[in-house]
């Protein structure tokens, strides 16, 4: 289960911080990992207060296209998205990653 490595990650970062009581994550709509499942396996994992943030997509593409992609499909692990344009692959300028934005402490 890769949520593991997300739960990992964002709770060693956080507890580098103290007692923890709640966090904020931000999630792109391109990470690798969908926001309603990082929440959902974090609250099994820990006893905090947990805000998600979910931040859109911004890309740029060859043909001249800078904006939001257009979404195909969104699974479990991955998202296959294209140009709303040309339909080519455009490059990610923002919006694919796990951020731990902020850490509530007592």
């Amino acid at each position: 289960m890769h949520e593991t490595a997300f739960i990992n990650k964002i709770t060693k970062e956080a507890e580098k911080q103290g007692n923890v009581t709640a966090v904020v994550i931000e999630i792109g709509e391109l990470a690798g990992i969908q926001a309603e499942h990082l929440e959902e396996h974090l609250k099994e994992a820990v006893n905090w207060d947990i805000k998600i943030i979910k931040k859109d997509s911004l890309v740029i593409c060859d043909c001249g296209f800078k904006g939001r992609p257009k979404i195909i499909e969104k699974a479990h692990d991955f998202t296959l998205f294209e140009c709303p344009e040309c339909k080519s692959i455009p490059k990610i300028l923002d919006g694919d990653k796990v951020i731990l934005k902020r850490v509530i402490v007592k």
